[in-house]
């Protein structure tokens, strides 16, 4: 059994969520502790929850400690990870991203195919959106040979949710490949979406892809941004991307959801503030991608080397769990990071004998 400390590095929710779907990965059993415990309001939350619970049904294992504010749990995988459709539903507008990004590792070496349908937020701070999912990050993941497709049926927001996702997931092939982006090239083109739900009367897509435009335009780029406008989702709310792909093949993001408070204005200034940070820092990656193909550097076969904006908490806490989970060592090179693959192409299911299994209770750790 693997022990996690959940204060660790950034402290955050992605701690447990990478552990799970790693030690889901491995069969290993796995104990966390102190989980987001320097967060305002420690503890599994309800995404956190149904992250460790879908691991658990998806490789057939099960779990101890899996409620809200509990602040450890006992994981203990199962010896396959099935495939098949699956339907998910957090209750609250916790992120269906997130429990994707949980949900897909494990999937890439399911039995079958698997596809996910999941609802919850969409849209929110602290957390991927899907656009910057479904446009950055996944179609990284395709260049590493996998088969990863996402749907958004309904936008969810803060904090109703309600939005819906579908995630499709073919198992892979062969080893995915390692990550090569170490020379950004030159960027002539960004594409974007601007969605609002029910704000249509307020302009709230088109005063947000302006200012954005604006912005950007003066930098000298060309700047297309589409606007969205959505009679859906179970609430108000709204949200920006950007994208760009350089003749290198570097592709950066940057995106920010709707909020009381936040002005239409505010919001395209702040993302393309974001963009131009990271496309100025020399990275071939932006500040989310960054940390976001570690996980899968760690599961390619070979050496992963890219650029990266700055070192932030969540880099330091994947390549901290990618070594103690996966055995995948990493260096850091000023803003070059390089990630050595261990070429996972099976998950190992060693068998877990009983008498060292976890209790069927669920028994805190010592002080």
């Amino acid at each position: 059994m693997i022990h996690i400390d959940g204060s660790a590095h950034s402290g955050s929710g992605t701690v447990l969520r990478y552990s799970v779907a790693l030690a889901t990965l491995t069969g290993t059993p796995l104990h966390v502790t102190h989980i987001r415990k320097r967060r305002p309001k420690p503890g599994l939350r309800a995404q956190h929850v149904q992250a460790v619970r879908v691991c658990a049904v998806l490789s057939g294992g099960r779990v101890r400690g899996d409620t809200v504010g509990s602040d450890e749990i006992l994981f203990e995988p199962g010896n396959t990870i099935r495939s098949g459709s699956f339907q998910w539903d957090i209750g609250t507008a916790g992120s269906a991203v997130m429990l994707a990004f949980t949900l897909i590792p494990p999937a890439l070496f399911a039995r079958g195919p698997c596809t996910f349908h999941i609802t919850g937020g969409l849209f929110q701070d602290f957390a991927p959106t899907f656009f910057h999912t479904d446009r950055v990050l996944v179609p990284w993941i395709r260049r590493m040979g996998a088969d990863v497709r996402l749907r958004m049926i309904r936008p969810g927001y803060v904090p109703k949710g309600g939005g819906k996702l579908e995630v499709h997931v073919t198992p892979l092939p062969a080893p995915l490949l390692p990550v090569q982006a170490m020379e950004p090239g030159g960027f002539r083109r960004i594409s974007g979406m601007a969605l609002s739900s029910h704000l249509q009367d307020q302009r709230v897509s088109d005063r947000m892809a302006r200012r954005c435009t604006e912005i950007l335009e003066r930098r000298g780029f060309r700047v297309k941004i589409q606007r969205m406008e959505d009679r859906n989702a179970v609430q108000k709310g709204a949200a920006l991307c950007v994208w760009t792909e350089s003749d290198t093949g570097a592709l950066l993001g940057a995106d920010q959801a709707g909020a009381r408070g936040r002005t239409s204005e505010s919001i395209g200034e702040t993302v393309a503030a974001s963009l131009i940070e990271d496309l100025d820092s020399g990275a071939a990656t932006d500040r989310h991608l960054a940390d976001q193909l570690i996980l899968f550097a760690a599961l390619a076969a070979g050496r992963s080397r890219y650029r990266i904006p700055a070192v932030t908490d969540h880099i330091r806490s994947n390549l901290w769990l990618v070594e103690e989970l996966l055995g995948a060592s990493s260096k850091l090179e000023g803003n070059l990071l390089t990630v050595d693959g261990t070429g996972l192409q099976a998950p190992p299911r060693p068998s877990l004998p009983r008498e060292n299994a976890p209790d069927k209770e669920f028994a805190p750790s010592a002080p």
